[in-house]
């Protein structure tokens, strides 16, 4: 993780030079920025390691209020901020929260209690399926309102990984399947616009200059790059040409300046993490800890998800999503949302050994 965050700072630095320059005629405005925002994020995830997985628990309903009373008012006019015609974030004064990293941390914790609670119900559809599906699909909506299609995916993919390794049949995500078909099927025939900008990525060059621009820049930025980069700070995509490119598209920064070794680096360690959380929540189940293993798993999923399709996006092999890259791309709920949810991993391999030992001293 410290290894990601590093170069994670390292490439903010790098590309948000060009445009720090131009918008505010400070080329480290974005970096001071981030830097303090990470000192925010680890005090934050520190005083959240503290606290017990028990007491995460208990307050999982009151989080789930809270995120949904924070979607709610971002929709509000004169309280949401608008930025690219999409209205994602309160304004604070000093920060702007974005309600929907919050959000999607405290629907799992509150699906992982709800999944513990019904634990021997989860094959009845109503108490396995329905319930917490109603409650997804009212944040679905408020996200969709934003609107922030990325975050529905991340949280659709993540809920429903986590309620089919919890015990809910495979049977009853199928009609979801269908739903989903018939959603694309509309879209096609109602919003043809829409459908053309989902499915660009499938041939940026068919339209370079207006829907497929992002893709195109990116790619652009990978075939410079090469297998060792062009070298820190060398980046041309990065001046003006790729949008984004200290958010969404920072991981194309990367490839264009430091090559495919760096590529290939991040990957693993993102790739790790999420191993590694699998293998702490697997012996939180054996322990018999499911809401410490149900919250892990959630975390690893949600965190691989988003990591995965941001890699997937910059590469071209997934459509614009517009989400960032944890712990690296630039983003103040973002970087803290991720730092909490690593610091809860850490909580949560800790309990684990705590209870390990203590089975082992009883056993002897």
């Amino acid at each position: 993780m410290a290894v990601i965050i590093g170069l994670g700072i390292v490439m903010v630095a790098s590309a948000s030079l060009s445009i720090a320059e131009d918008q505010t005629g400070n080329a480290y405005y974005f970096l001071v920025r981030q830097a303090c925002l990470l000192v925010v994020a680890l005090i934050a995830a520190y005083i959240c390691f503290q606290v017990p997985m028990t007491v995460w628990e208990r307050l999982a309903p009151w989080l789930l209020v809270a995120a949904f009373v924070s979607l709610i008012l971002v929709l509000v006019p004169g309280i949401g901020v608008t930025v690219n015609g999409a209205r994602r974030w309160i304004d604070l004064v000093v920060v702007r929260l974005q309600p929907s990293e919050f959000a999607k941390l405290a629907f799992l914790i509150y699906l992982a209690g709800y999944l513990k609670h019904h634990q021997k119900r989860l094959g009845d559809v109503m108490q396995g399926f329905v319930r917490p599906m109603a409650i997804f699909v009212v944040f679905a909506i408020l996200l969709l309102l934003e609107p922030d299609f990325g975050s529905v995916v991340v949280l659709a993919i993540s809920a429903f990984g986590l309620m089919f390794l919890a015990g809910v049949k495979l049977y009853q995500f199928l009609v979801l399947l269908l739903i989903g078909g018939a959603s694309l099927g509309a879209l096609a025939v109602y919003s043809p616009y829409r459908l053309a900008r989902l499915t660009s990525f499938l041939d940026p060059w068919q339209d370079p200059f207006d829907s497929g621009f992002q893709l195109v820049q990116a790619l652009i930025a990978f075939g410079r790059g090469g297998w060792f980069g062009v070298g820190l700070g060398s980046s041309v995509q990065k001046l003006s040409f790729l949008p984004e490119a200290h958010t969404d598209f920072l991981f194309s920064v990367m490839a264009e300046e430091l090559g495919l070794i760096a590529v290939l680096l991040v990957i693993a360690l993102f790739g790790y993490i999420v191993l590694r959380s699998f293998r702490i929540a697997y012996q939180c189940q054996i322990l018999d800890m499911p809401f410490v293993a149900y919250v892990t798993y959630a975390i690893a999923l949600m965190l691989g998800m988003q990591a995965f399709i941001n890699i997937g996006v910059n590469m071209g092999v997934l459509p614009t999503k517009g989400l960032t890259l944890p712990l690296m791309s630039y983003g103040g709920s973002s970087i803290v949302v991720t730092c909490v949810c690593c610091a809860l991993l850490l909580r949560a391999d800790y309990e684990m050994r705590q209870k390990r030992k203590k089975v082992m001293q009883r056993t002897w």
